[in-house]
């Protein structure tokens, strides 16, 4: 039986939607989220692209780097949908992962911050079981928002 994993995650952050946004989708602003964890290459043939131009389709292997540099998985990336400004859904396999998806939103806060709200579902491959897959990934993307909260100033949102 294939066991599916979901969870989500969000902050409130004092900058406005756009600059949410163009960190979001800037190769630096995502490997500054991940690291000093892990780092994540560009896929060939995007490394002079500009992300804000990308298209849904596939594009490509992205590999994760532990520590930016010890390969520990890759990422086929695929990009369902994207809305400027607002967010993109990432429809994925990975080495690890049978699926990935990854949904980030930002939308204005009445702040006149931003929230940001990342939903992440997996379906591990074996031999990886589903119940390490869970706290491994929330810690993951615990740790992004922590990065964003700390570059931007905020606070996580509360569970619902």
């Amino acid at each position: 039986m294939r066991r599916r994993g979901e969870l989500r995650i969000g902050s409130m952050l004092q900058a406005e939607p756009a600059a949410v946004w163009e960190r979001a989708m800037s190769a630096a602003g995502i490997n500054a989220e991940l690291g000093p964890l892990l780092r994540m290459t560009t896929p060939r043939g995007l490394e002079s692209l500009d992300l804000h131009a990308l298209e849904p389709g596939p594009l490509g292997r992205s590999w994760l780097l532990l520590f930016g540099v010890l390969p520990v998985d890759y990422d086929e990336i695929g990009l369902e949908r994207i809305e400027p400004g607002r967010g993109f859904l990432e429809r994925s396999t990975m080495l690890s992962q049978r699926l990935w998806e990854h949904e980030r939103t930002i939308e204005p806060a009445g702040t006149g911050g931003a929230t940001i709200v990342d939903r992440v579902a997996w379906e591990p491959r074996p031999p990886l079981p589903g119940r390490l897959a869970r706290p491994l990934i929330g810690a993951v993307f615990r740790h992004r928002h922590q990065q964003l909260r700390r570059h931007f100033g905020g606070v996580p949102l509360r569970r619902r």
